[in-house]
């Protein structure tokens, strides 16, 4: 069973910062693919950044320029770097991976960006 923990969340100012955390562990078949969703009360879960195995990066345009992902192979452990926060970001930010054709979330961080 793989497990995902997030961690990093919390409550900042808008034009702060936050890092967030995401480690796997458990028994997997070698990772395809990891990422970072998020849900605003009363949307739908959206993509914010994925990477996959061999490094190709992709983001959501609403957060391009502004966030970073990145990625420990040796830790099993996916980054986030949120720089310039709007009010807009808060949100429930879910990690989740991609293995064996399985994928997996974490139970979800709160951001939560006051104006």
């Amino acid at each position: 069973q793989v497990q995902l923990v997030e961690s990093g969340g919390g409550l900042v100012q808008a034009g702060g910062s936050l890092r967030l955390s995401c480690a796997a562990s458990g028994s997997m078949f070698s990772i395809n693919a990891m990422g970072w969703y998020r849900q605003a009360p009363g949307k739908q879960r959206e993509l914010v950044a994925g990477i996959t195995s061999s490094g190709i990066i992709n983001y959501a345009d609403s957060v391009k320029g502004r966030f970073t992902i990145s990625r420990d192979n040796g830790k099993n452990t996916v980054y986030l770097q949120m720089n310039s926060l709007k009010p807009e970001d808060t949100a429930v930010y879910y990690c989740n991976l991609l293995s064996g054709g399985r994928l997996f979330w974490g139970q979800g961080t709160q951001v939560t960006v006051s104006s």
